[in-house]
Formats: C-alpha cells, sequence, structure tokens
C-alpha cells in the first residue's frame, strides 16, 4: 500500500477540524515529519493562529509510533483531548487505515482517591477531621465541596480532577486525594481494581498517543522511576515554559508546619524514643526559621547545618521504625502509615540535600504574609533548595534515546534560539559537542500582518522607573492611552503593587470599569473584560500569559515596565552570578531573557485573529533607550514601531470608531 502524503493527511485534518490551511502549518508538518523520521531534535516557533497543534499531531500520528505530547496548560490539554485529537483520528483513518488511540495522563495527586474518599483522611491533631465528610458542617463551603465530591465521583469516568466543574478548593480536594508516596498501592488497597489513576496509568501504556503535562514530565525525568510509558517521540508544546515547570518539580522546601505535622503523623506509628528525636529536632528547626531573614545562603550556617543534620537522622530512625511497627488499634493502619511515611520521607530528603550542600543548588530563606490564625504562626518562613541550572538534566534525561520537538509562539529571543536552546542544555544552532545533541531552529511565522495590524509604542519621555516610589508620569501616560482607546485595555504588570496602584488610580480618574486580578475569579475577570468593550483589566504574571480575547475588546495591552526578575530573587540572581563567572553576561543570559520571554508573551495578547487590530504600550524607556532594548523589540512581534505618543493616541481613537462603527451596523 502506498504511504499516504503529508500534504493530503494534513488537508483532511484541518478540513476536519473545520480550520484553514496556512504555509507555516504545512512548513511546521513537514519539519516535524523529517525530525521524527530522522530521530532528530527541532525547535519550532509557530505564531498564534498558525494551527501548531495539527502541525505536530499529523506527522506524529503518520509516524505509526508512540507518542508523548507534554503541555502546560490546562485549556490546551483540553482542546487536544476534547477536539483536536478526536478530530483527526477520525479524519486520517481512511488514508492511516488505523485509529490511532489517545489518552490523557497526570500525576496521581489529579485523580480522586476512592480509598480516601471512602475512609477518610487520616487525622491530623490540629484539624481534629478524620472523617471530614462526618466533621465538616454541610453548610460550609467545604462541607458542600465535599458533598458534592462524593456524588462526582459516582458519576465521573476519569476521576480528573480537571473534569469537575465548577472546581473546589485545594483544602477540599487534599482531602479526597494521595500523592504517589502516600498512596498504599493498588495491589493493598480496597478499591485499587476501580482506582481512577491506575485506570489512566493502564489506558495510557495502550494508547499511541500520550497527552500528559510538563510537570509529569519532570517528574518521570528527576525521578528516575517511569511514570510514562516508552515511547519513541516527545513533543512539547508551550516550550517556553519548560524550565520553570522542571525547576519547580525539583524544588525543595522545608517548613516548620510541615516538619510539625510529618512529626504528629509518625508519633503513634513508631515507639517514643524515635517520636521525640524527631520531635526535639523539630522545634529546634522552627526556633531557628522564627528567627530566618529572607535571602539566598551561599554557604549554609553552622547552627541551621547542625539543625539539618538532627532533622535527617531523626527522619531516618522514623522511617525504620516505621518499617518494623504493626499497630492493630490504629484505623486503616496502610493508609495511616503510607502518609507518614511520605511526610518523614520528604523532610529527609529535602534536610539532607540542604546538609549535604551541593554547588549544583541555591538555597534560601523565604517569607510569606502570614495567613492569619494561631494555627498558621510560623507558615510564613520556609527554606527552599532549587537547581542552579536544569539544562544537564533535562540534556539527559529527555535529549537521548529518542525524537524531541519543541514548539511554542515565543522561543525565538532577540532574534535567534539559542538562548533558549542553552536553558534546555543545548549547544548553538548546528554545532555537536560531545554531550550535546545536534538540533535545528525553525520559525514558521504567523497567518497575522503584524506590520498592518498592530504598532509597538515606547513611551520614551517618560522617566525611568526606579525600584520604589510612584510614578505620575507613568499613570498620566496610562489614563491618556485608555481614554483614546476608549477602554478595550489589558494592563499588565510586572507586580502586584503596581497593578494595585494603576487600578485605583485609573478608577478614579476615569469613568470606566476597571477590573484587577485577585479580586474574582481569573476565568471570570476574563469573561468579563472580553463581554464589554469599555472595560479594563489589570492584572500580573497570569494575565502576560494566559488571555486570549479576539476582537475589538482587546485593542490596547500596555506593560508598565520591563519585567526583569527581582534583583532579590535568590535563584535568578544565583543563575545570573554563575553565568558571570563562566566568563558569560550574566544579565543578558538570566534577567534580559526573562524579561524579553514575559515581553514577547504579553506582546501576543493583541492580535488574536486577522481581524485584530491595536497596539501594545510599553511605558518604560528602557526599551528604547538601553543597550538590551533592541534584544527586547527583537523578541515581540514585529509590530510598526513608535515611540511618537501623539500618533499613537491618534491611532488609538480611530481603531476606538472603527470598532464602535462596526459594533452599530451589527445592532
Amino acid at each position: 500500500m502506498t504511504k499516504p502524503s503529508l500534504p493530503d493527511l494534513l488537508h483532511a485534518a484541518v478540513t476536519a477540524v473545520g480550520g484553514t490551511e496556512r504555509p507555516g502549518q504545512v512548513a511546521m508538518a513537514e519539519a516535524v515529519a523529517e525530525a521524527v523520521d530522522d530521530n532528530a531534535h527541532l525547535l519550532v516557533q509557530a505564531g498564534t493562529g498558525t494551527g501548531k497543534s495539527l502541525g505536530y499531531l499529523v506527522p506524529a500520528l503518520a509516524h505509526g509510533e508512540r507518542v508523548v505530547i507534554a503541555t502546560a496548560t490546562l485549556a490546551l490539554q483540553r482542546q487536544l483531548v476534547e477536539r483536536d485529537l478526536p478530530r483527526t483520528v477520525e479524519a486520517l483513518h481512511p488514508q492511516l487505515r488505523r485509529r490511532p488511540q489517545f489518552a490523557m495522563l497526570k500525576g496521581r495527586s489529579n485523580y480522586v482517591c476512592l480509598h480516601r474518599l471512602h475512609e477518610g483522611a487520616p487525622q491530623d491533631e490540629e484539624d481534629g477531621l478524620f472523617d471530614v465528610f462526618e466533621q465538616a458542617a454541610p453548610t460550609s463551603k467545604l462541607g458542600q465541596d465535599l458533598l458534592r465530591l462524593r456524588d462526582w465521583a459516582d458519576e465521573t469516568e476519569t476521576g480528573d480532577r480537571d473534569d469537575l466543574t465548577p472546581g473546589v478548593s485545594d483544602r477540599a480536594w487534599g482531602q479526597v486525594s494521595v500523592s504517589s508516596r502516600e498512596c498504599v498501592g493498588a495491589s493493598k488497597c480496597a478499591y485499587g481494581a476501580e482506582c481512577f489513576a491506575e485506570a489512566a496509568r493502564e489506558r495510557a501504556k495502550l494508547a499511541d498517543v500520550v497527552i500528559t503535562n510538563h510537570a509529569l514530565l519532570a517528574i518521570d525525568a528527576i525521578e528516575g522511576a517511569p511514570v510514562l510509558p516508552q515511547h519513541e517521540v516527545l513533543i512539547i508544546d508551550e516550550g517556553h515554559e519548560l524550565v520553570s515547570r522542571v525547576t519547580g518539580v525539583a524544588t525543595g522546601e522545608l517548613t516548620p508546619g510541615q516538619v510539625n505535622r510529618a512529626v504528629r503523623r509518625a508519633a503513634k506509628l513508631v515507639n517514643e524514643k524515635a517520636a521525640d528525636q524527631l520531635q526535639t529536632a523539630a522545634e529546634t528547626f522552627e526556633r531557628l526559621m522564627e528567627l530566618a531573614l529572607p535571602g539566598r545562603l551561599e554557604e549554609i550556617p553552622e547552627e541551621l547545618g547542625y539543625c539539618l543534620m538532627a532533622l535527617r537522622d531523626a527522619a531516618r530512625t522514623v522511617i525504620v521504625a516505621l518499617g518494623s511497627t504493626r499497630d492493630k488499634s490504629v484505623q486503616d493502619e496502610d493508609a495511616v502509615r503510607k502518609q507518614a511515611l511520605a511526610s518523614v520521607e520528604n523532610v529527609h530528603d529535602v534536610a539532607e540535600r540542604i546538609a549535604n550542600g551541593s554547588e549544583y543548588d541555591v538555597v534560601w530563606y523565604e517569607r510569606h504574609e502570614p495567613r492569619g490564625g494561631a494555627a498558621y504562626r510560623f507558615s510564613g518562613a520556609s527554606l527552599r533548595v532549587a537547581p542552579l541550572s536544569v539544562s544537564g538534566l533535562l540534556r539527559e534525561k529527555l535529549f537521548t534515546d529518542r525524537s524531541v520537538v519543541l514548539t511554542s509562539a515565543t522561543l525565538k529571543l532577540g532574534g535567534d534560539f539559542n538562548g533558549v536552546a542553552a536553558s534546555l542544555g543545548l549547544g548553538p544552532e548546528g554545532t555537536a559537542g560531545e554531550d550535546e545533541p545536534v538540533w535545528k531552529g525553525l520559525d514558521v511565522g504567523s497567518p497575522f500582518d503584524y506590520g498592518k495590524q498592530g504598532i509597538l509604542y515606547v513611551a520614551k519621555h517618560l522617566a525611568q522607573p526606579g525600584r520604589e516610589g510612584s510614578r505620575d508620569d507613568m499613570l498620566d501616560e496610562l489614563a491618556d492611552l485608555i481614554e483614546a482607546a476608549g477602554g478595550r485595555t489589558l494592563g499588565l504588570f510586572s507586580s502586584m503593587r503596581g497593578a494595585q496602584a494603576a487600578a485605583e488610580a485609573m478608577r478614579g480618574r476615569l469613568d470606566m470599569p476597571v477590573l484587577l486580578q485577585g479580586e474574582e475569579t481569573l476565568g471570570e475577570l476574563i469573561r468579563t473584560f472580553a463581554a464589554d468593550a469599555r472595560t479594563c483589566l489589570f492584572g500580573t504574571l497570569s494575565l502576560w500569559q494566559g488571555v486570549d480575547v479576539p476582537g475589538p475588546n482587546c485593542q490596547l495591552v500596555v506593560m508598565d515596565r520591563v519585567p526583569f526578575p527581582r534583583p532579590d530573587d535568590p535563584l535568578m540572581s544565583a543563575r545570573q552570578k554563575a553565568v558571570e563567572e563562566a566568563g558569560g553576561n550574566g544579565f543578558m543570559a538570566v534577567a534580559a531573557t526573562h524579561a524579553a520571554l514575559l515581553m514577547a508573551q504579553g506582546a501576543g495578547r493583541l492580535v488574536r485573529a486577522t481581524g485584530d487590530r491595536g497596539v501594545v504600550a510599553v511605558l518604560d524607556p528602557r526599551v528604547e533607550r538601553a543597550r538590551y532594548g533592541s534584544f527586547l523589540r527583537k523578541s515581540m512581534p514585529d509590530f510598526w514601531y513608535t515611540t511618537d505618543r501623539n500618533q499613537v493616541r491618534r491611532s488609538l481613537a480611530r481603531i476606538d470608531q472603527a470598532a464602535k462603527e462596526a459594533e452599530a451596523a451589527e445592532k
């Protein structure tokens, strides 16, 4: 039988999802097919509207070997599993003569645990909740959530938290889910045969395409125990997020509350001597954390070092004791034991890691605002440890024994892929080092005409923003731009304090609704913003990447300043210093690259469809004046560029007028 051609397969798939074939999508599909066939690595930048999902799905399905697709966002996972894959599989069936199977796989804590649901969570003395279904008042939010979860568990086919609508609080979900360490194991569990997490794993073993998330991909790489089934092709969508997600999974944390929980959970299961040893170490740790000042610990203070070794040794003693004692008076002992073991093992592992003091780790104290109440007295202090770099880990664990394709709308920073590639452990494009895999980069462009659809405006006349203090001139500029645009503004701020100050100022000056992140759920805020042309939406990080509002209601995207990492960010500053000590430019490699990635994502909020028009306004003169300004500008879509404030206001007014006329014509 003649092998079907890729263009024919792509055409069938695009038709099935009701899309339009685009040159960039065709170029991407051909490059992915070539990389997969050659067992090679590819970085593909595909702008918004390219149709990149089909650009990698079609060649992956045609290849015939098992493919794992890892994404960062729930929205894309849903789109793939509920829309793109079912339609594509059916569309390709006549030519492929097979229907590839697909399945979703996530970490165990994403699935409801029937054991915990029916038997109750093991008791923590501070909570006093052994059976939360009995104890939580049915009229309370927690009680209502738990009752709804119990009903939902009888109906759901997947047990996946993301399939529960509306969702529930983390606290409620924590009462009905377990981590992999807390799981008693399918063979020991009375509900093992019905387990949702085990069923998801079995489906993944049989599937040709497995959809997962960056976090599970990181766990699979870091922990050595394979979670994902064997696969020949790995496709990482939203690839610009991968390094931060892997860093998050590889970060360890110790807090007094967490250590005290481990003590309480283990105390009833081990001998008094072992329990007292851990209790004493926990009390010492708590006293030290009361005095902790935020910031990096370049060397572990002697007192902290002794405390961590005491914690490690006490935790090890408890772990051994937990394995050799049985107490039939403890109800549901296996579950209680597993939860205690998970808590103590985590304390042991993090304490040992920090005490060992690897040159490849960064250690710091962090303080958060207390959440209130005596129970949370020490919740604001934590001791954290993270890898200085994950590039070596990614190179070793991801880029061997399989073809890897990374794609995103923002992989090229400053005009090339090398910055992102370096963060993944890859050398410069086209070079082959002893341990560095060869890779190719491809920018397939975008179907949008950015030069005609958008303006990039930099307010070079404003004062350079300082670390503290008001920016009255910036607020004046912001008010003028919003008035000219008639609302329709997405405000992206580098800090929550900045977003709050701007929202307060605009609410006092403008007769337009100003929504602020945190005052309502993000989904509700975005829906309200998208529904009303006069409304503005202000917020921080999740808005820089998470807003998709095509049409006339988002015609002005404002960035208050270049979103460099905070100078006192322990991990970023340590990474910057390490690059400098190796002879590189730490500022460009870390701070400027971080800012460029966010600005590229933020600017991408403006043009989401072929009819969109508008302005991206950066209210920070450094983008025009500083030496790194051209690097930042090159990282954003190729909009028409200006620093002329009057011209921009006239353009916004014209765009606003055109939108109003179009709205009137539709009525």
